[in-house]
């Protein structure tokens, strides 16, 4: 059977789709399998045995360059060229959903009840009903699973085998891990400011758990506010900047990963290392909770159906609560 599943984007919502797949494998072994992303984020499925070919699409592209669309619908195109059998739309959203109905003549994808943009749904042959504000792990197993007569229950997730791979990682990494310390890796940023835990804290963190504290950053300001942090404790080391599959390698030799709701921290669940996520405007229920990945929630409420890009709770969380969380997963 040959299967196409598409999963544009962003970095978080692709880990958390990914975990399906090594149950598809499991049950349909001869099965093919390729995925359909935007090229910025096909490092993060690199190197994974349970997919046959990663195949990139540039769809960003034409919200500055209109006449783009050719160019994209060339590409999409030829790769409806493998001749599918089933072409899962894992995104919901209408610009997914036209890129699946280009791909094959068998769409799978959420029913109009159970995605934001309602008329993605107009175009699948088979639809999934799954809560819109139900886990977000959860929803991604569904949509990818039951069109193909499979289930994938949440005893089988948290049983999961870690699902990210990497090679030729860049070695300098290496030297910022340390073998007389436990090692912490920390997510300054996300596309949010009003999602992103204050630098301060983080600080104030890092002096009490007195351990190796590597800070990874993706844009300039989030490096100036890392350099700013390293100059207030001897025990932070701003890292290089690191592409997808050197971030990965980081992450899976991490003794804890501290972090904002983005797709970095993410990554820490997927490889099966420990983590604490620090929430503020965006809902609990996009993770799993595990014994060794935690998560910390501001007091504010939340609604799913339409996040508030002001609320700013995520503030006024104590660095002693998550101080305490650290200390607990680490057993100091």
């Amino acid at each position: 059977m040959r299967i196409a599943i598409v999963k544009l984007s962003a970095l978080g919502d692709i880990v958390h789709a990914m975990v399906a797949l090594q149950f598809i494998k499991a049950a349909l072994p001869d099965s093919r399998i390729d995925w359909i992303v935007e090229e910025r984020f096909a490092g993060i499925l690199k190197d994974n045995p349970d997919l046959d070919n990663i195949l990139t699409v540039n769809l960003k592209s034409l919200k500055t360059n209109k006449m783009a669309v050719f160019k994209q619908l060339k590409l999409i195109r030829g790769y409806a060229g493998n001749k599918y059998d089933l072409v899962i739309d894992a995104q919901g959203l209408i610009k997914s959903a036209v890129t699946a109905r280009f791909l094959g003549k068998r769409i799978a994808g959420f029913d109009a009840d159970s995605i934001r943009e309602k008329a993605a749904s107009w175009l699948y042959d088979v639809k999934v009903a799954c809560a819109y504000d139900a886990n977000t792990i959860d929803r991604n197993a569904a949509v990818l699973s039951e069109p193909l007569g499979i289930r994938i229950g949440r005893e089988q997730i948290l049983a999961k085998k870690p699902f990210l791979f990497f090679s030729h990682e860049d070695q300098s990494i290496y030297n910022y891990l340390r073998q007389d310390r436990l090692n912490i890796v920390l997510v300054i940023g996300s596309t949010w400011e009003s999602r992103n835990y204050p630098a301060d804290k983080f600080v104030k963190i890092v002096e009490a758990m007195r351990q190796n504290c590597l800070v990874i950053w993706g844009s300039e300001q989030e490096k100036h506010i890392a350099d700013s942090m390293a100059a207030q404790s001897r025990y932070i080391s701003v890292m290089p900047k690191l592409d997808l599959n050197s971030l990965k390698a980081l992450i899976a030799k991490a003794d804890l990963l501290i972090g904002n709701d983005t797709g970095p921290t993410h990554m820490a669940w997927a490889l099966n290392r420990p983590s604490i996520t620090v929430f503020g405007p965006t809902p609990v229920s996009r993770v799993y909770q595990t014994d060794i990945n935690k998560v910390v929630k501001s007091a504010s409420v939340v609604n799913p159906y339409k996040l508030n890009k002001q609320d700013y709770s995520i503030r006024e969380i104590s660095e002693h609560e998550i101080i305490s969380q650290a200390r607990a997963i680490l057993s100091l």
